[in-house]
């Protein structure tokens, strides 16, 4: 339950930098503003990937916010972030380095690997 409040005050954080109210948000969203509180307050999981979406859009995240966020949700659930498993199943490669990486890598192994990734994308 700890995990769904995380992501509930996330949300809830966001949406009142916004000055949104909850009924507002809860009506671009298509959902009933009970549902939203229950949400917010971690009463209830965080929404599926399509609904974590439109959040991302209406409460205008970054893409580190946006990550941020789905990261939450999926604490939230006890599971990975929604927005992983597609990629995860789209490569034999990527699974097989996750598997080698939970056996040998250390923390200080993938904060390097990230540092490679984020100096191939500025190259560009």
């Amino acid at each position: 339950m700890n995990d769904m409040l995380g992501f509930g005050k996330f949300i809830t954080g966001k949406r009142k930098s916004l000055g949104m109210t909850l009924r507002g948000m809860a009506s671009e969203l298509g959902i009933a503003p009970a549902y939203l509180s229950d949400i917010e307050k971690g009463r209830r999981y965080p929404p599926d990937m399509d609904k974590l979406k439109q959040m991302a859009e209406i409460l205008k995240l970054t893409e580190d916010e946006k990550h941020t966020m789905f990261d939450l949700a999926g604490e939230g659930k006890n599971t990975i972030a929604p927005d992983l498993p597609d990629y995860i199943m789209s490569s034999k490669k990527v699974r097989v380095a996750l598997r080698k990486a939970r056996e040998v890598a250390t923390e200080e192994d993938w904060e390097e690997f990230v540092k490679k990734l984020d100096n191939r994308g500025d190259k560009d």
